[in-house]
């Protein structure tokens, strides 16, 4: 981080200076006269950093709103200090404990006076100064702006601080997204071809919004998956990463690097990096992989989550699920889940969980034949696709000590497989990989299905997809014996699947 270019000599601190000294004469001493001259200040410092003031910013602390004068943001909407400014009659030191008191953080905070300014960081008071002296005053907005967060010493303090966030920087990535699609003609053609290839290849009524989603996903997690779960080959094997991964390329290319596009996120990358070389244990690894999926979808992604329908089984359901299918099919059919002949379908695959249990019900010796042939399981939102690819391949090296790509898993709105019409979808092995499954005699289907029949607001925008050939299906068997007096919910995703 460069170090703040400000000397008591500058023009700006004298400026400071004589902007005070005019509203003095003026006998004007409360805060909304004092306090614009140093926001002024603020800001010049701030631009070193590229960082924004923005005053009167929101802080959410648990169910409660505070309102500090101001926060230094950077792109991505990552606050790196907040300012609060009272007027010459105020007692500082108190109000600084009656603002602690409400809930403020004290990490970075300055509290301002025209005479006097209080820096706490990292839960300590640093400075305590009187600031009518410019040396003093330059000392005390260099320690402001110098402040670097420390490490943080544990993996799940790491996950609790990226959980909290994740909804700023997705905006943060959604606005630099937009930026760069009005400028940038390399990335222009890059997403106008990409967002083609989406609408072919998962849904032809596909929003540019989703599309944008779509990359910052990939943009936010793939760091993750290369570093943090151990997999830098995860581009280079994942057939649908390496296609998006082509348009991040456009995306950074004004940068120096997509290192240098990131760079303001190192600190939480950094901090799960350096916590996950301590960490063995791969399933909390997979927990802040899977509060990853959850966040983006029911924060950042609100609308894409009302319309899939996302919900989570809990494990032992999933358990009861898993075992009661292989008891059933043994008394009924006098077969198993590890029985070569029996393939199994999970056509919302979310993050993977039914197909990794299924894999650890399975006989040893079955195991690498049904992985290569006879599990099969489709998504049609990005990020969870990436999860499953993710989880399912590290279960089978768990399971067996040797890696293998997992390659029953597809990247398709299973509900368009019943239709008539097929296009190309995604990439040349996306497409052989559903034409495999579209070919291949299901036996087991296993699945939490999505469901969202009455949507947040029906004025959204925001209807379940049309299918003429499953819509039809439902309209003549379901819908026709039913004796609901209302049958537009019955038309829902989960009646579909």
């Amino acid at each position: 981080m460069p170090t703040l270019n400000l000397k008591a000599s500058h023009n700006v601190v004298k400026d400071y200076y004589d902007t005070l000294k005019g509203i003095t004469t003026l006998h004007l001493f409360h805060e909304g006269a004092v306090s614009p001259a140093f926001a002024a200040l603020l800001r010049y410092c701030g631009r070193q950093y590229g960082w924004t003031l923005a005053e009167k910013y929101p802080l959410k602390r648990g169910n409660r709103t505070l309102y500090p004068d101001g926060a230094f943001l950077d792109d991505f909407k990552i606050v790196h200090g907040l300012w609060e400014a009272k007027d010459t009659d105020d007692d500082l030191a108190q109000e600084v404990r009656k603002k602690f008191a409400t809930g403020y953080p004290r990490d970075n905070i300055l509290f301002q006076a025209p005479d006097r300014a209080i820096l706490w960081q990292h839960g300590n008071q640093i400075l305590d100064e009187d600031i009518l002296d410019p040396g003093r005053l330059v000392e005390v907005l260099k320690a402001f702006f110098g402040y670097q967060p420390p490490a943080f010493e544990r993996w799940e303090l790491a996950v609790e601080e990226f959980k909290a966030v994740i909804p700023e920087l997705a905006t943060g990535v959604l606005k630099l997204i937009e930026a760069e699609r009005a400028t940038n003609r390399r990335f222009i053609l890059a997403f106008e071809g990409f967002m083609a290839l989406c609408r072919e290849a998962i849904n032809p009524n596909l929003s540019v919004q989703a599309v944008e989603e779509m990359l910052i996903q990939h943009l936010l997690t793939e760091r993750i998956f290369r570093k943090v779960f151990d997999n830098p080959d995860f581009v280079e094997r994942n057939i649908i990463a390496r296609e998006i991964d082509k348009v991040i390329q456009a995306l950074t290319a004004s940068h120096c690097s997509r290192q240098d596009f990131l760079k303001s996120l190192d600190r939480f990358y950094g901090a799960l990096e350096a916590a996950a070389d301590t960490i063995d244990e791969y399933s909390q690894k997979q927990t802040f992989l899977n509060t990853v999926y959850e966040k983006f979808f029911q924060g950042f992604s609100v609308k894409v989550a009302d319309t899939h329908g996302i919900v989570y089984t809990p494990q032992p359901i999933v358990d009861f699920m898993v075992r009661s299918v292989e008891d059933i099919l043994q008394r009924e059919f006098g077969r198993s889940l590890s029985s070569q002949g029996v393939h199994i379908l999970d056509p919302f695959v979310g993050t993977g969980n039914f197909i990794m249990r299924i894999m650890r019900e399975m006989k040893k010796t079955a195991l690498q034949y049904k992985y290569a042939n006879e599990l099969h399981c489709n998504e049609a939102m990005l990020l969870p696709y990436y999860v499953a690819s993710m989880n399912i391949e590290h279960e089978y090296y768990d399971l067996t000590g040797s890696y293998e790509p997992f390659e029953g898993i597809c990247l398709v709105d299973t509900f368009e497989l019943a239709e008539d019409k097929q296009f190309s979808l995604f990439t040349t092995e996306n497409t052989e990989r559903v034409k495999r499954q579209r070919n291949t005699p299901i036996f087991v289907i296993m699945s939490n299905p999505p469901y969202n029949a009455r949507q947040v607001n029906e004025n959204d925008n925001n209807k379940n997809r049309k299918y003429p050939s499953n819509d039809k299906r439902v309209a003549e068997t379901y819908a026709k014996d039913s004796r609901a007096t209302n049958k537009n919910a019955l038309s829902d995703v989960y009646v579909k699947a």
